[in-house]
């Protein structure tokens, strides 16, 4: 059977919006070493809400990544402690990363304390050294 068939419905803009906040949160936490099955199930329950929460605000669509890898992060910070830790500052007390804009288009991960942009959502491996594409 061709997948490309006429059986086969086209993804919506919302289904492609969550697989793809999915893929960009699971590299961050490929990337810090951190993707074990409970902490991929957090993703997945994110996803599922988030969901839920375009369906009611469809304009919210291009804010999905950046409020799956807040999920995430809230999540992991009441079960494991605080994620992603900054790799930017090397003295001090570890801290971790956080979401800008907190609900808008194109998240990255910045550090308040230094006032940096450190990397966008799914590419903390490149920020990190720990994976994903080298920095340009």
């Amino acid at each position: 059977m061709d997948p490309s068939g006429p059986d086969v419905p086209p993804i919506s803009p919302l289904e492609q919006a969550l697989h793809a906040a999915r893929a960009l949160v699971l590299a961050d936490l490929v990337a810090g070493e951190v993707a074990e099955a409970d902490v991929v199930s957090l993703v997945e329950e994110s996803v599922a809400q988030r969901r839920w929460w375009v369906e009611q605000w469809p304009d919210g669509v291009d804010f999905v990544a950046g409020l799956v890898a807040q999920d995430v992060q809230d999540a992991l910070l009441e079960r494991y402690g605080r994620w992603p830790l900054c790799p930017v500052c090397g003295t001090g007390d570890p801290h971790a990363l956080d979401v800008e804009p907190e609900l808008g288009p194109d998240p990255h991960w910045v550090c308040h304390k230094a006032g940096v942009k450190v990397a966008s959502v799914g590419t903390l491996g490149s920020a990190t050294g720990t994976g994903g594409m080298p920095s340009s």
